[in-house]
């Protein structure tokens, strides 16, 4: 069969090739990357169509995370993309990483390090700077409130253990989560990482705010203080010295 042969603009094309009315008939679980963005985009350039333009973009940019990861002013740099097109393509990624949040938030009880994981990762992954945050979770394991509580590297002298409890009790929290990420990527727990753990649990047991654990998220996996044990150990070396 021969193959289709259109007029660069879209509008040009066969209506069950185009992507808006593709996305309306079949879901945009039909569509391609490049046709999801060209939505985004609306229109293309001189010679090219969206999609044509959308298809070079993720050309160059090699990957779609790459979207989130350039900084504004370089996307802007590439051909076909205005700043109102930018900003267009990153509030919709920003709108998916809501989403994606929203339902763990809405649906889901942190049980396991994982969960924890899959609900922070759209929003920490890429992250060019340190960020550590707590999640507040009540008596059933659901999520109530979260908080950033620094930006930049992690030190005990950026973490405030009582000023962290006193949002814990305001929010009605039963235990908490906290977790950071490594710019670099890596899931390897440095020493000031156990240091500012220590600290927070011991804070916890004494104030009677359970620490669940603390997660390290990096560029393709995490680490978890409680599934090493690390958690486990620091509330027993706390019953020790208070039994003293």
């Amino acid at each position: 069969m021969a193959k289709k042969i259109y007029e660069r603009a879209i509008v040009n094309w066969p209506e069950e090739d185009r992507p808006r009315e593709k996305l309306q008939k079949h879901g945009p679980g039909h569509l391609s990357n490049a046709e999801l963005l060209a939505i985004l985009l609306r229109v293309g350039v001189k010679g090219k169509s969206a999609v044509d333009l959308s298809r070079e973009i993720l050309q160059k940019l090699g990957s779609l995370r790459a979207l989130e990861q350039w900084e504004i002013e370089d996307l802007c740099k590439l051909h076909g993309l205005s700043l109102a097109k930018v900003a267009q393509i990153r509030a919709g990624i920003e709108l998916g990483k809501r989403l994606m949040a929203e339902e763990k938030k809405t649906f889901g009880k942190m049980y396991s390090s994982q969960q924890v994981y899959e609900y922070l990762m759209p929003s920490m992954r890429d992250l060019k700077r340190e960020v550590f945050k707590a999640i507040y979770l009540n008596a059933r394991n659901e999520i109530v409130d979260e908080s950033v509580i620094a930006r930049g590297s992690l030190t005990s002298s950026a973490v405030y253990p009582r000023e962290i409890m006193n949002l814990a009790y305001r929010s009605g929290a039963a235990a908490m989560v906290f977790a950071h990420n490594h710019p670099s990527g890596s899931t390897v727990a440095s020493a000031e990482d156990r240091r500012v753990t220590r600290e927070l649990v011991i804070a916890g047991e004494t104030l009677q705010v359970s620490v669940v654990d603390h997660i390290i998220v990096g560029e393709n996996g995490y680490f978890s203080f409680a599934d090493e044990g690390i958690i486990e150990s620091c509330k027993e070396e706390y019953r020790r010295f208070m039994a003293k």
